[in-house]
């Protein structure tokens, strides 16, 4: 059982892979690849999502090579937690802005600790507040970098 999960787990995440490191070629190729000093910033994400875009296609085809003639049945319980955790960082990197890093973080952090770990509410909220506090110390005021605002002020 743990085989075929692992093997789904290979398949899945060099489909995912692979989306990413084409999204990083297509970025990448929008920036100068050589300046006249040298590399330009295109340069090692270029390469970089080429890398990455050739080890997850590896991964994927080695998977299906694999694969069995026989079906397997797919137990949908944990793909629907593991959806479930993408769309909730889709909605966190979709709220950055309204919003804000602070608050975004923090609800990001809420989901996962009262739903995915299925922990109380009370200690999901201070989880995710001491971690958006622990983001801001270290940021902010340790590092004096900003973090990105929303209409909030934080």
């Amino acid at each position: 059982m743990q085989d075929r999960t692992r093997n789904l787990g290979d398949l899945w995440s060099g489909l995912a892979l692979a989306a990413l490191g084409t999204y990083i070629i297509v970025q990448a190729l929008q920036w100068d690849y050589v300046t006249p000093e040298g590399p330009g910033p295109g340069f090692f994400p270029l390469w970089y999502g080429i890398a990455m875009l050739a080890l997850s296609a590896a991964l994927v085809v080695s998977e299906l090579r694999r694969r069995s003639a026989r079906a397997t049945a797919i137990n949908w319980t944990p793909v629907g937690r593991a959806l479930s955790t993408w769309l909730a960082l889709a909605a966190s990197v979709a709220l950055l802005k309204p919003l804000g890093f602070l608050v975004s973080f923090a609800l990001l952090t809420y989901f996962i600790v009262a739903v995915m770990y299925r922990r109380p509410l009370k200690t999901a909220a201070l989880v995710a507040a001491a971690s958006a506090a622990g983001f801001f110390l270290v940021f902010r005021v340790a590092l004096d970098v900003s973090l990105p605002v929303g209409v909030l002020g934080f």
